[in-house]
């Protein structure tokens, strides 16, 4: 261990460790997010991303893991993977984050380049900041301060394709349960419901993605000749997405239950408005609570659509046009069932005969998390003693597939989903950022979990 042993004693102790160690926090994520670890070989190189591997590898072996390594998953990625031994009669806990990224978008719309870590107004910003190399900072941070005073075994996990969705991590999980194995799972890839605010996610909505392809002609023609009879594939994927929603702009594919109820805590409209930055007089869209159609209902976006582009367009009839569709699906769907509904959905709606092709990406099952095992307890010690305030339980938009693949392998581990991002990183978009005053109290309340823990699951 390279840091100095942290004596047992109270959270004021472990608190002013972690807050003497957040310049090296700054300074690791600085080294990471200068990483495009763009787990798509098609806009980066992947050596990237092994770069970005062998950096976790390194770290966590400096920070006291043993037989840190490289692991290569089914699809190409590399997972790192370590573990600390338990003392003897002591639970195990895994902690998992992913060093991929997405890419960076419109490089124009971020106000600082993407690939460099930058401050602005008390926020540190930069592409993978918050999701996910924010929460690789944040255990690193935690094991740092606890130094050689662990009372649990660790695990280790930190995946290398997890935006990409092509499912390494998981299908490499149940022919190696021994080297994930653990009594407590903390998957830190979300975070809190804002700043200050602890909180665990309970509750995630699954996916289906496709791409949708619409053909009328057999090739582009002149628009002044051919326009008004010629089907036009670009009209008619148009026509076929807006069938997606209702006048209020909520989503409706056939087949698909579209007006369930969020039962936990909500969340505010004023609240969400500010946090997805809606622009004045803009309405939010569908019905219901903002939670109702976060978490409990399926909700499509049209990802991105394959045309002419405005400039350099010509006067011709698009022949061929196409579209990738996303469909966030709550829990109680099933993702394939989803899936099928989707696709006939699409089929069904093109007009004037047009040929469509429905070109399935992957699927990922919706999760929801039991809260009443002892790892809840400690955790909600940990928060109360960082933060001041109990634990408060939401469900999330996003998906992550791994963790339902987790829980059917280890049926007897609790899966605690938690983090440093909030509604103000925006992750997934330019300018992401992270506050980094979450990495400090996540990083404490892990470092106080992983005191308590022992003790709560004896008792």
């Amino acid at each position: 261990m390279t840091e100095p042993t942290a004596a047992p004693g109270a959270a004021d102790d472990l608190a002013a460790r972690i807050a003497a160690l957040m310049p090296r926090a700054k300074a690791d994520l600085a080294e990471l997010v200068a990483v495009p670890s763009v787990a798509d070989a098609r806009q980066y190189p992947p050596e990237h991303c092994r770069r970005a591997a062998e950096w976790v590898a390194a770290a966590f072996a400096d920070a006291g893991l043993d037989d840190v390594r490289l692991a290569e998953t089914p699809d190409g990625s590399h997972a790192v993977l370590g573990h600390r031994p338990p003392p003897p009669g002591a639970p195990t806990v895994l902690l998992y984050a992913h060093y991929d990224v997405q890419p960076p978008l419109d490089e124009a719309a971020w106000h600082s380049p993407p690939f460099e870590l930058a401050e602005r107004d008390g926020r540190w910003y930069g592409r993978g900041a918050a999701d996910c190399k924010g929460n690789i900072v944040m255990h690193l941070t935690a094991l740092r301060a606890l130094g050689d005073d662990l009372p649990v075994g660790l695990k280790l996990v930190v995946e290398g394709s997890e935006e990409q969705g092509t499912g390494g991590l998981e299908a490499y999980v149940p022919g190696h349960a021994d080297e994930l194995r653990a009594d407590a799972l903390l998957i830190c890839d979300t975070g809190n419901a804002a700043v200050g605010v602890p909180t665990a996610t309970t509750s995630l909505r699954g996916l289906a993605n496709v791409v949708v392809t619409v053909s009328t002609l057999a090739g582009d023609v002149h628009s002044g000749m051919f326009g008004g009879p010629a089907p036009d594939a670009l009209a008619a994927l148009i026509r076929i997405l807006d069938s997606l929603r209702d006048p209020d702009g909520g989503t409706r594919v056939q087949g698909l239950e579209a007006d369930g109820g969020w039962p936990g805590v909500g969340y505010d409209e004023q609240q969400f408005r500010a946090d997805a930055g809606v622009l004045d007089g803009v309405r939010l869209t569908g019905s219901g609570t903002v939670a109702d159609r976060l978490w409990a209902r399926p909700a499509v976006t049209v990802l991105g659509i394959d045309c002419p582009p405005v400039v350099g367009s010509a006067a011709a009839v698009p022949a061929r046009a196409r579209a990738r569709v996303s469909l966030r699906v709550p829990p109680g769907t099933d993702a394939a069932a989803a899936a099928d509904a989707l696709t006939a959905h699409l089929r069904a709606a093109a007009p004037w005969g047009a040929r469509v092709e429905v070109e399935r990406e992957g699927t990922g099952s919706p999760f929801r998390a039991a809260t009443d095992g002892p790892a809840y307890v400690a955790l909600d010690r940990a928060m109360r003693e960082a933060y001041g305030t109990p634990i408060a339980y939401l469900g999330q938009g996003g998906s992550i597939p791994l963790c339902n693949v987790l829980a059917s392998t280890f049926p007897d581990a609790e899966l605690i989903l938690m983090g440093v991002e909030e509604p103000r990183c925006l992750i997934h978009a330019p300018n992401e950022s992270v506050d980094p005053t979450e990495i400090e109290r996540m990083a404490l309340v892990e470092a106080l979990f992983l005191r308590h823990y022992p003790g709560v699951a004896k008792g």
